[in-house]
């Protein structure tokens, strides 16, 4: 892509999803994501109702006068996007392709960390682990991760999820909140999950297009396998077909939801139709009220 063109992308995804995590998300992101530790600030006069744990006794002694401890907390996470950038990323049948809106819940996912003083960091990963930017604070460092998403192209045909799991719970040894946004046709990744929840925050993000979900009955027609690139004829005309196609796509998000809440992360499942700063919202705000 030219650099101009790369350019006015970045500008437009900045001012779209920047616009939503100042206006939309940043209460929601601070509930739903707040630090888990807390930290010692001050020292303050004992008022009536507080907690008597909380009470400096050395302070306490040496002004003759009950003083407290004042803790705040510990605001800053660092938070990872495992982005999957594989082929049938490329893919859309309504407004915009799954690698379009990928790019943008991304962003306003970094720009609400950011807003927020946290690290943002990215793993993008197909087949194969294809690049990864450390967690870093700052817009440029946000605009950077946009441009990358907007240009990265995969090397390899596949999707592994399990691999790119691994790699960032190796990598990234502060635990932190990882949001995996994939379509999840993947190779088996269950136990890798396991193993990254015990150290990590992790949400999923699943998004499909309507035409993985539905079949149109419009006859005959060649299809492309866009992980595998295998070509091969279909009769979509056979309501057989089109409901055995619907029922796998709804077994298959279903073994995906299954597996997330076996470890008790949250899995959030979008269509390229839906308004996906409704979904995310409504995911924030059931975090927010389990904390």
């Amino acid at each position: 892509m030219e650099t101009t063109e790369l350019l006015k992308k970045v500008r437009k995804i900045e001012i779209k999803t920047k616009g939503l995590s100042n206006q939309v998300f940043a209460g929601s992101y601070h509930s739903a994501f707040k630090g888990r530790g807390m930290s010692f600030s001050e020292v303050r006069n004992y008022n009536y109702g507080d907690d008597v744990r909380n009470i400096d006794w050395n302070v306490t002694a040496r002004f003759d006068a009950p003083f407290v401890k004042v803790f705040e907390e510990e605001r800053e996470v660092t938070v990872m996007l495992l982005v999957d950038v594989s082929k049938s990323s490329l893919f859309g049948t309504q407004n915009q392709f799954k690698n379009e809106i990928i790019a943008e819940i991304a962003a306003v996912l970094s720009f609400s960390a950011v807003q927020n003083n946290d690290k943002v960091g990215v793993l993008f990963f197909s087949n194969k682990i294809e690049k990864f930017l450390p967690p870093k604070k700052g817009k440029s460092h946000i605009l950077r991760i946009i441009r990358e998403l907007i240009n990265i192209e995969a090397s390899e045909d596949g999707t592994d999820l399990s691999l790119a799991l691994e790699y960032f719970n190796n990598l990234v040894k502060r635990r932190s909140i990882a949001f995996v946004i994939s379509d999840f046709v993947s190779k088996p990744y269950e136990d890798a999950l396991k193993i990254v929840k015990k150290k990590h925050d992790i949400v999923g993000v699943h998004l499909y297009d309507k035409l993985e979900k539905e079949l149109p009955d419009i006859g005959l027609v060649q299809v492309r396998d866009s992980e595998t690139q295998a070509l091969k004829w279909i009769d979509t005309s056979s309501k057989a077909l089109r409901k055995n196609y619907s029922a796998y796509f709804e077994k298959k998000r279903e073994e995906n939801q299954k597996i997330f809440n076996k470890i008790n992360a949250e899995f959030v499942s979008l269509s390229t139709e839906d308004n996906y700063t409704t979904a995310l919202l409504k995911m924030f705000k059931h975090r927010g009220k389990k904390r």
